[in-house]
């Protein structure tokens, strides 16, 4: 059994456009999406696609996507 890899998705909010931009250099992949779930299934799909070209030797059944979200505190409404 192969040990899992695991690539790091940052994500942050864009308050203007109202959606989740996220990259992730390893594999490479970009993308924005209404949600983070969205956003993850954008680059799942995106890293799957690329991942023969990028990582050869790494096993589609070991890849693990994780999100990194940054979003601007707001304060609670009185």
């Amino acid at each position: 059994m192969s040990k899992p890899v695991i690539f790091t998705i940052a994500a942050s909010w864009d308050d203007e456009a109202s959606v989740w931009t996220g990259h992730c250099d390893d594999i490479p992949a970009a993308a924005d999406a209404a949600t983070l779930d969205q956003l993850l299934d954008k680059i799942a799909a995106m890293a799957l696609d690329v991942l023969p070209d990028n990582h050869p030797d790494l096993d589609p059944s070991q890849l693990y996507l994780q999100i990194t979200a940054l979003r601007e505190a707001e304060p609670a409404a009185a």
